[in-house]
């Protein structure tokens, strides 16, 4: 189970995730509050329908598909391969950026690095431990530190709370990406197809399920609302901060020299983790269940050697740019994944081994769905604005 959480939760703290809500804060200030809650109460009610529709009926997200509409699996899986691969070349930038800042490495020096460790934990001979073990160390790692820097910031914590239930602005685009980067894309699947792959499912594991999708988002959530704490103590102050690397000055403003290298740390330890479960995850939508463990290896080293090989091509590319596009593009391909294990919890209970999700889980999921289609279609045409940011 904690394997499980922190691929999810770590997969959604990403530098994609620091990146997002560090440039949004600064946008929109403490009325953040509001959009972080309802993209915390989102991802609540997307990941108790995954991870229970989907571990009940033991197939992955592209198999669960493939059985509803012939074909549909394979375009979701591409669909999901794509987003992936986004975020994963700027998560080698984000563990690139990071080393620099903790200990003055070159970027892509630094994202080359990071690469190769990634494919050192998946081609050990026990890959699945090596994943649960680096993940968990990575993510408590990551909470802790930015608990220090939130506190160190002294932020206005009475403001935000008004804020969160009654905002001054409220902006669907920054929602969208809220969502986008935490549940979007691949995200939503990584610990629920971890759980698939240990064998943990059927209706006999429906409470191991639940608390897994549920303790996931909160920790997800806790890290959001201390990095939006920590960076909206330095907005108060008057503070302009980078354009170019807000989350890393952000850290330098509320604890100097040490911010800068906490900052640089968790900004490698976010990469890397996203690396993996990226890799992890967008790999296990490409191939089935019972597929060669050696081929499966090598498809996601090519995965990770791909990514890195783009970044450093790249060069030049602001990392915040594609982060900030990455999490829009996520956002606009969640309701697909998301409507197909929706549609098997009501019309295939076939594939579900005789459980029945409860109707008030089904609703909540609709009503989900349809808000997320809105956001996501209403963003479309803002995507050169919301990456300009």
């Amino acid at each position: 189970m904690i394997g499980a959480i922190f691929l999810m939760a770590t997969s959604a703290i990403g530098p994609g995730f620091l990146t997002q809500t560090s440039v949004f804060t600064v946008k929109m200030g403490a009325a953040l509050a509001f959009a972080i809650l309802l993209s915390i109460v989102i991802d609540i009610a997307v990941q108790l329908n995954v991870w229970r529709i989907l571990g009940v009926s033991g197939l992955r997200a592209s198999e669960l598909a493939n059985k509803v509409v012939p074909g549909l699996g394979w375009v979701l899986a591409v669909l999901v391969g794509v987003g992936g691969f986004i975020f994963n070349i700027g998560n080698v930038a984000g563990t690139g950026l990071g080393l620099q800042a903790l200990a003055g490495i070159e970027p892509r020096i630094g994202g080359a690095i990071s690469a190769v460790i990634a494919l050192v934990v998946f081609l050990s001979k026990r890959a699945g431990a090596a994943l649960d073990v680096i993940v968990g160390i990575l993510g408590a790692m990551m909470i802790l530190l930015m608990l220090y820097v939130a506190i160190s910031s002294n932020p206005p914590v009475a403001e935000a709370m008004r804020q969160t239930v009654a905002p001054e602005a409220i902006d669907f685009n920054v929602i969208t990406i809220l969502i986008g980067g935490t549940v979007g894309g691949y995200i939503v699947f990584a610990g629920v197809h971890r759980l698939i792959d240990a064998g943990h499912t059927g209706p006999e594991n429906i409470d191991y399920l639940t608390r897994s999708s549920v303790t996931g988002i909160i920790v997800t959530g806790i890290m959001r609302v201390l990095l939006f704490l920590a960076v909206l103590g330095v907005v108060a102050t008057g503070v302009t901060l980078s354009k170019d690397n807000t989350a890393a000055d952000v850290f330098y403003q509320a604890a100097g020299e040490f911010g800068r290298r906490a900052f640089g740390l968790v900004l490698w330890a976010a990469g890397l983790s996203s690396v993996i479960g990226a890799s992890f995850t967008s790999v296990s939508f490409m191939t089935k269940q019972g597929f060669d463990p050696k081929k499966r290896t090598m498809f996601t080293v090519a995965f990770i050697v791909a990514s890195a090989a783009i970044f450093l091509a790249l060069g030049g590319t602001p990392p915040q740019k594609v982060l900030l596009f990455a999490g829009a593009f996520n956002g606009l391909i969640l309701p697909i994944g998301f409507a197909v294990v929706l549609f098997a919890g009501i019309f295939r209970r076939d594939l579900l081994r005789g459980y029945k999700p409860p109707a008030w889980m089904l609703t909540i999921g609709v009503l989900v769905l349809v808000l997320t289609l809105y956001m996501g279609w209403s963003s479309i045409s803002k995507l050169p604005e919301i990456i300009s940011m």
